[in-house]
């Protein structure tokens, strides 16, 4: 019995998933018709759980191996091989020792950091300096998805990273060992559009035109809102559409932020009672109290410069033309340098997104605790 059906993390089952039918199904024809597949929206949208919504499906259950690989936080080859095995033998774990086991002794170049329980299970204790030849490691794990018993489905989310790897050949290793690997088909899903464009629209890139591409909007709000007010009636509590409305137009319908907002308020409400626009504020204001910490933390690690552009941006909104004059006069910015300066930082460490030369804090939330001061 789940207590709040407003699920934050990860994937319960298809009951407390919103919608994304006629994504899910496109995105099965494109698998079962042998295309890989760039899946490319915001970060938040909801494109882990578009994936993992797929996998669950008894059909795909039933046929594939399901790989779900989040490479976000890595910065080099090294760390994106441990993250595909670690996250390849928690995929396979479900399918007993047995399976797991074929899966790890493929993998002769980093064995010694593989150990098993008294059950024939392998434990993933590889650590970074055990991946001595990154190359060889990586054609393991792709001899291994060829070889699979089963045909498999690989998921690569954040996949634009790669591009930032140091060794400049990660890219173009992928796309060969994808190209020659028959028993697989890939999702390259990624947060970064205009990197991801680049990737897989650009001639000169290794992953030109080897994809069917897909974008992934926002819920419509109607159907969002359909679904929100039939869990609120479940529990015997009453979800007014303008209500819900005013949330999805306040986070312009991103995904996370209106399932989170969703969540407090079911948890704020009342059997026998009706939400109102009201408790908007106080669901926020309770989110807000419970990150101030964090916040507090995130804003003392930065440099000055940076700490003041980021206020900056987050009074302005949609934040342009961040160099010139009236802009940094407006926000009592020190000068065109530093706020060039500190862009470049608070960009590199994910604090503000970019697109069409438009700023804008990432976090939503930390923006509207920004803006409180």
């Amino acid at each position: 019995m789940i207590n709040n059906p407003f699920i934050l993390y990860g994937y319960e089952s298809e009951e407390y998933f919103c919608d994304r039918k006629d994504e899910t199904s496109q995105l099965l024809r494109l698998i079962e018709n042998g295309n890989n597949v760039a899946l490319i929206a915001p970060r938040r949208i909801g494109k882990t759980g578009l994936i993992e919504n797929l996998y669950h499906l008894p059909k795909v259950r039933k046929k594939y191996y399901t790989f779900l690989i989040d490479i976000y936080a890595t910065k080099n080859m090294e760390d994106m091989i441990m993250a595909m095995g670690s996250s390849m033998v928690s995929c396979l774990r479900p399918w007993g020792a047995k399976v797991m086991r074929k899966f790890t002794d493929v993998l002769a170049s980093i064995r010694s950091g593989i150990s098993f329980d008294y059950m024939g299970n392998p434990s993933w204790n590889v650590e970074v300096g055990d991946i001595h030849t990154p190359r060889v490691t990586l054609e393991e794990i792709f001899q291994y998805i060829e070889s699979a018993d089963k045909p498999c489905i690989v998921a690569i989310d954040e996949f634009q990273s790669v591009s930032q790897y140091p060794d400049g050949n990660t890219e173009a290793l992928l796309r060969t060992f994808v190209q020659h690997c028959r028993n697989a088909n890939f999702i390259f899903a990624g947060s970064q559009r205009s990197m991801m464009a680049e990737m897989f629209n650009s001639p000169a890139r290794p992953f030109y035109q080897s994809t069917s591409m897909m974008n992934l909007d926002c819920i419509p709000m109607e159907k969002y809102c359909l679904f929100a007010q039939n869990h609120f009636k479940a529990a015997d509590k009453a979800l007014p559409a303008i209500v819900f409305q005013a949330v999805y137009q306040r986070f312009e319908g991103v995904t996370w932020y209106v399932q989170r907002v969703m969540n407090e308020l079911f948890a704020i409400s009342s059997p026998g009672s009706n939400s109102t626009v009201e408790m908007i504020d106080l669901a926020i204001s309770n989110i807000l109290k419970a990150n101030e910490f964090n916040y507090q933390s995130m804003l003392f690690q930065l440099p000055p410069k940076q700490k003041m552009l980021l206020v900056a941006i987050s009074k302005a909104g949609k934040a342009t033309a961040i160099t010139s004059a009236e802009f940094i006069r407006r926000w009592h910015l020190p000068s065109t340098s530093s706020v060039q300066s500190a862009i470049k930082g608070l960009l590199e460490k994910g604090f503000v997104t970019s697109t069409l030369g438009v700023y804008e804090v990432y976090d939503k939330f930390f923006s509207m605790w920004l803006r409180k001061d």
